[in-house]
C-alpha cells in the first residue's frame, strides 16, 4: 500500500511540476505579462517594466545625458547626430523606487522616433536585461521617462524570438 501511495504521489508531483513549467513556457518561448520586473545588470537595479509590443526598441529613463568628447547639442539633422556614433555617453537614471545611478556606455545606434510629440532622435547603448534569471544584452534607447509611470519600456527587440506576451499574466505569477 505504501508503494502505491508513494508512486501515486510521485506521479502527481511530476504532473504538477510539468504543468507549472508548461504554464511559463510555450513552444520554447517564455511567457511574460504586460508588466514585469526586469533587472538591469549594468545598473544593478530592478525596474517595473511595461511590455510594449508596439515599440521596436526598449527604452530606459535617462537624463543629464553627456556625450564624452562629442557634440552635446547636435542640430536636429542626421549628420549632426551621427558625429556622436561610437562615442561614450554618460547619463543618470532612476527607477520607480527612487534609486538613482549614473552609467556610461558606448553609443551604438541613433534612432529617429515618431511619437505623439512629433519626431525626436535618441541615442542607444547596449544593456544587459535579466528576467527570471534569463539574461539578454540588447540596444536600449535613452529617453527621459521621469514623468512616466514605467521607467523601463520593453520593446520587440527584447521580446523577439524568446518571449510571448499574455496580458492576463501578473508579475507575481513567476
Amino acid at each position: 500500500m505504501k508503494k502505491i501511495f508513494l508512486s501515486t504521489l510521485l506521479v502527481v508531483a511530476a504532473t504538477v511540476s510539468s504543468m507549472t513549467y508548461a504554464a511559463n513556457e510555450c513552444n520554447g518561448k517564455y511567457i511574460v505579462g504586460p508588466i514585469e520586473t526586469i533587472h538591469v545588470k549594468d545598473l544593478n537595479m530592478d525596474f517595473k517594466a511595461r511590455i510594449d509590443t508596439g515599440a521596436n526598441t526598449t527604452s530606459i529613463n535617462a537624463y543629464d545625458l553627456h556625450v564624452i568628447d562629442g557634440n552635446n547639442n547636435p542640430e536636429n539633422n542626421k549628420a549632426s547626430w551621427n558625429q556622436n556614433l561610437g562615442k561614450m555617453i554618460s547619463f543618470k537614471t532612476e527607477n520607480a523606487q527612487g534609486q538613482e545611478e549614473t552609467h556610461t556606455g558606448k553609443i551604438i545606434k541613433i534612432s529617429k522616433i515618431r511619437n505623439a510629440q512629433g519626431v525626436e532622435r535618441r541615442y542607444a547603448v547596449v544593456m544587459d536585461l535579466v528576467w527570471n534569471g534569463k539574461s539578454h544584452a540588447i540596444p536600449v534607447n535613452l529617453r527621459d521617462r521621469k514623468k512616466l509611470e514605467y521607467k523601463l519600456l520593453i520593446g520587440r527587440n527584447w521580446l523577439d524570438g524568446r518571449y510571448l506576451v499574455d496580458v492576463s499574466k501578473h508579475d507575481d505569477d513567476d
